[in-house]
Order: structure tokens, then sequence, then C-alpha cells
């Protein structure tokens, strides 16, 4: 049993199954932390990879196959890791692939992660994703920027749009915490799976929430903002540019305790 795994549709992967994917850009993905064997929120990260399919692809593959190639990744893994699933088209970038070709699943574990400690004081800049509903890869900003932002001396990047509204981080869901509510923001960005957990624990935890639109200008009233993404459900942000925002220790817990309510299932 290794640490690592790669698999192309199940099995194991060779150079040549991964040489024409090495740098290839039209592809989406999804990544999850698994503990015990299981993880949370499968249903929402086989609803990402079919609507993303759907998408890119034209069509996506049978949810049943998908766990199949989780199931025979984690079989070869130990118990704790970190699991990243990918779907592409074997016709490649740079061409129109017909309706007869059906997109492929490369399945890659890791060691586990649970993401920085924080507090992080972010930078931002102004950027906005193409396809931002789409978890694709080939993002080449999210590190460029992640690297601009660390050579201004912060920790990583927080992105507004046009209209200055605060969307999300290089790689993170931005949460807002008003004292009594859960705030997230409104702009065209990637809806997180852990975000999704947190959204439907928090709804049957009771806890307020509400989306509206996010500036600089809104962030002195708001009592504390954290980052989420598979890594964890919350880390806390300290600062975003000049402005700077109370720890939360609350919110942050609440945040937690909501996402160790979902269970962990098995693929």
């Amino acid at each position: 049993m290794t640490s690592f795994v790669v698999q192309r549709n199940g099995l194991a992967a060779t150079a040549g199954d991964l040489t024409p994917l090495a740098f290839a850009g039209f592809a989406h993905f999804t990544a999850a932390q698994v503990r015990g064997g299981r993880l949370r929120g499968l249903d929402l990260h086989l609803e990402r990879l079919r609507s993303a399919s759907v998408e890119l692809f034209g069509r996506a593959l049978p949810d049943d196959r998908v766990r199949s190639c989780l199931r025979s990744a984690l079989e070869a893994g130990p118990a704790d890791l970190s699991l990243m699933v990918t779907v592409f088209s074997p016709a490649g970038e740079f061409t129109v692939a017909g309706p007869d070709v059906e997109p492929e699943v490369l399945v890659s574990t890791a060691p586990p992660s649970s993401g920085p400690e924080g507090p992080l004081a972010l930078a931002t800049i102004e950027y906005e994703r193409v396809l931002p509903a789409v978890k694709h890869v080939g993002e080449v900003a999210k590190t460029y920027y992640l690297r601009e932002a660390v050579a201004q001396g912060f920790d990583d990047a927080a992105f507004v749009d046009r209209r200055g509204r605060l969307s999300e981080g290089s790689i993170w869901n931005l949460a807002f915490w008003d004292g009594s509510t859960v705030v997230w923001p409104e702009a065209e960005m990637l809806d997180g799976t852990t975000m999704g957990i947190l959204r439907r624990q928090l709804e049957r935890l009771g806890v307020p929430q509400r989306v509206q639109e996010i500036t600089l200008a809104d962030l002195p009233a708001l009592a504390g903002a954290v980052v989420m993404n598979s890594w964890t459900p919350g880390i806390p942000v300290h600062r975003i540019d000049s402005v700077p925002l109370p720890g939360a220790p609350a919110f942050l817990d609440l945040l937690h305790r909501a996402y160790q309510a979902e269970p962990l299932v098995a693929p």
C-alpha cells in the first residue's frame, strides 16, 4: 500500500497515459480530504463533476463509474489522504471532439492536509475567472497572483471583480461574519464543496445566512472573515488590503462544528 496513487479509468496510469496530460489545460477536477477511507460531501463532488463535464464536453460519465474509480484509488492507498479527481477528454486540447468521444477519469492521491493555520492577510487583485462556475485546470493566474500577493507582504490573494465586489481567493472561498449571521459574497465565482457542506449544515443548525455584495468599504462593519476549501472549513483572515478584521473565534468554531456535522461517506 502506497501513499501516492495515480489511476486512469480505475487502472494504474503509465507514463504513456500521463504524458499527453502533463501540461493539458482543458479539463476539470474536484478535490477532497479522505479520512478513514471516507469523505464529506460526496454528492456535491459528483454533482460538480457532472455539471462541469456537460459544460466542457457536452456529456458526463455516470456517477457509478466515477465512484468505481474513486474506490479503486482509495483501496490502493492509506485510510487518510488527499484526493483529486480530474475529468478530461482523450481528444485533447485545440480540437473539437465528436459526440462519440467519452470523457475519462484521472484519480490521484497524496498525503492528507489541513491547510495553513492562519490568520492570513489577503491582497485584493482585480481578476475574474473564465467559466467561474467550473473548477477547471490550467489557471495560471491563481498561482501568479498568489506570488504577487506574497511579494507584496501578504499571505495570499483575494479577487475583486470589475465592480469592486469580493468574490473568492486564489484557491479559496470567502465567508464573512456580522456577529450573528454568516455572510456569503455575491459575485461570479466557484461554489466550493466545503462551502456547500457548510451552507446546508448551518441551515440544519438554524444559523442565519445571507448573500450580499461585499466591497472593501463594507469590511469595517463586519465582525470577521475566513477562507475555506477542501483542506478546511475555515482559516481566519485578519486583514484584507489595509483593512483589519477581528479574529472572531466563535465564528471559526461555528464553521468547524458545522463541517464536523457533515457525515463521512464511502464512495
